[in-house]
């Protein structure tokens, strides 16, 4: 086996034996003792690639991001339609109002961590690749002639990261009567790229 494919299996295991551990004990009980029996993999395995359970944890942040990003992607290449991607979005933002979603729950957890240095480092790693990948879509959008050439890609970006951002942290409050669900969030985004 080649080390890339390695690397992508042991990445793969880790973060299904993670999810499978976030859904029945939550962030911190989990040891990464735990970790190690429910991936099967070896301590020298795990430790070749990250240093903590933190590490692991930021890693399935950044898993649902690349997995939006991959659907975005592949709506995108049906056509130049805005409904598909947007529909994409719409989907993930639905999923940041869960209660139960394990991102949400990760995030939580690491930003109260934030005061160790590699913490925060990944929160702002993840923080960036957010922007990055929502200013990509505006600027496909763009390229495909869906979203006008007056929107700014880099503002909106922001703001709709920020927004995701507030739908997450919401999801952890007790329960709390919602006047604004993700559908509004959605069709708000929608509103801004669409203008002229």
């Amino acid at each position: 086996m080649k080390q890339e494919e390695r690397r992508e299996q042991t990445t793969r295991q880790l973060l299904d034996a993670t999810k499978a551990l976030l859904q029945e004990k939550g962030c911190h009980a989990i040891t990464m003792k735990d970790i190690v029996e429910r991936s099967e993999l070896s301590k020298g395995a795990i430790f070749h690639y990250v240093k903590s359970k933190d590490e692991i944890f930021a890693w399935v942040l950044q898993d649902r991001l690349e997995e939006t990003n991959r659907n975005f992607l592949h709506e995108v290449e049906r056509g130049p339609s805005f409904e598909g991607p947007m529909e994409v979005i719409s989907r993930n933002l639905a999923l940041l109002e869960n209660t139960q979603d394990v991102t949400n729950k990760v995030l939580m957890y690491l930003l109260g961590k934030e005061d160790e240095p590699a913490v925060a480092e990944v929160l702002k790693q993840f923080y960036e690749r957010s922007v990055s990948l929502s200013k990509s879509w505006i600027v496909s959008g763009q390229h495909h002639g869906v979203i006008p050439e007056s929107v700014d890609p880099e503002h909106a970006a922001e703001m709709f990261v920020l927004l995701s951002l507030g739908l997450r942290v919401r999801s952890s409050f007790p329960v709390i009567p919602q006047s604004s669900k993700a559908a509004d969030v959605s069709s708000f985004i929608v509103s801004i790229l669409q203008r002229q």
